[in-house]
């Protein structure tokens, strides 16, 4: 997953399947651009032992995002804002600062995911939903 990402997928996970004949297996899915769909093909292709790639094109909505950071005890952390028409719909820290905070710092990552929400909400407050 992590070099498919590194690749410039958009995102990609797997799902544990039941292949024919009872076989144990996982279906790939990888979001990506359609001009890189054969990039990620031919990288299935050579890293992987499969000798077929399904393909289909999907429509995608996204949020405006934008980026600000907020302050916690332990550190700096960046605060994804999604809007839809100026307004803000959603926001989230960015779970890898949370998570090099936390191990940094020895703190359950729950508690700085929400240190950091805190902290967003406290400051900004008249741009919530």
């Amino acid at each position: 997953m992590d070099r498919l990402l590194e690749e410039g997928a958009l995102d990609a996970f797997a799902m544990p399947v039941q292949m024919k004949k009872n076989r144990p297996g996982a279906v790939l899915t990888i979001l990506c651009k359609p001009k890189d769909a054969g990039k990620f093909a031919q990288l299935l292709f050579t890293e992987t032992t499969t000798l077929g790639v399904r393909r289909r094109e999907e429509m995608r909505q996204t949020l405006s995002r934008r980026w600000e950071n907020v302050e916690t005890r332990w550190g700096e952390v960046r605060i994804k804002i999604g809007s839809m028409n100026g307004t803000v719909t959603n926001y989230a820290p960015e779970y890898e600062d949370c998570r090099r905070i936390a191990a940094e710092n020895h703190v359950p990552l729950k508690q700085v995911m929400q240190e950091a929400t805190r902290a967003y909400t406290v400051l900004s407050p008249a741009r919530l939903p």
